[in-house]
């Protein structure tokens, strides 16, 4: 009888073993947002490695692609996302028995940049997230439902697209405070939020203004100032922050 001969994981990888690991990586993510952030981080990682001389898929390979990305004078958080995909891609590639354990697993030891405190994005002083939570009207529907999207935003740390699907059912009382209860966020992790005093007054005002007593927390206005529809996107609640944070900053 003949041996059947077991295939060995490779060192070099071609293109469609990493489009086959690139695919696995992409299914195993939940959220859309990751999903693309992955999927072009990916792509970058396999443009540059079929496009250089090379012997192995390995944490030598994958150092040089880190100094590569650190001399484009990328943010640290963009290299260290960057590199996360390729050890997903690692991952997988070995999972499916197209890369060595061994190599995945050096690939995994390539560490990322440090970030040094440094703050990323827009942040604002107290005195400025006071002035955008207070920013819009307290006379109109429209006005007080856009403090209450602040209120939540900065005094929730919500994501947008958190804040988009919530329902007037989500927000809880436990214990003598307000929450909002088992929120699915980014990746599908669960987690209670508390909603401190002065978030909770916005969102009674809106809800009582509205008329609404359930479904999605939020809803879009008509241009003559009633509720309609059934939610917001968050392209509304982008409109809301950089309506009036462009006052505040």
């Amino acid at each position: 009888m003949k041996k059947s001969r077991r295939r060995l994981p490779r060192t070099v990888l071609r293109l469609p073993d990493l489009e086959h690991a690139k695919s696995a990586v992409l299914n195993s993510l939940a959220s859309p947002e990751s999903r693309r952030s992955y999927e072009f981080a990916i792509q970058n990682f396999v443009h540059w490695y079929c496009s250089e001389p090379r012997l192995a898929l390995n944490r030598i390979v994958v150092t040089r692609y880190r100094m590569q990305l650190e001399q484009l004078h990328l943010a640290p958080s963009t290299i260290n996302q960057r590199l996360a995909a390729v050890r997903r891609l690692a991952y997988e590639a070995s999972d499916a028995g197209l890369l060595s354990p061994e190599l995945a697993a050096g690939i995994k030891r390539v560490r990322g940049v440090k970030q040094l405190g440094v703050r990323l994005g827009n942040w604002l002083t107290a005195e400025q997230g006071r002035a955008l939570v207070e920013a819009p009207s307290v006379q109109t529907l429209r006005g007080k439902r856009d403090r209450a999207i602040l209120g939540m935003l900065l005094g929730c740390g919500l994501r947008r697209s958190e804040l988009v699907h919530l329902k007037l059912e989500d927000v809880q009382q436990r214990e003598g405070h307000w929450a909002i209860v088992d929120l699915v966020g980014k990746g599908g992790h669960v987690r209670t939020v508390p909603v401190s005093g002065w978030v909770k007054k916005r969102i009674d005002e809106w809800t009582q203004e509205s008329g609404m007593a359930s479904g999605c927390l939020f809803r879009s206005i008509s241009k003559s100032g009633s509720v309609w529809g059934s939610g917001v996107t968050e392209k509304v609640v982008w409109y809301v922050v950089r309506n009036f944070g462009s006052g505040s900053v």
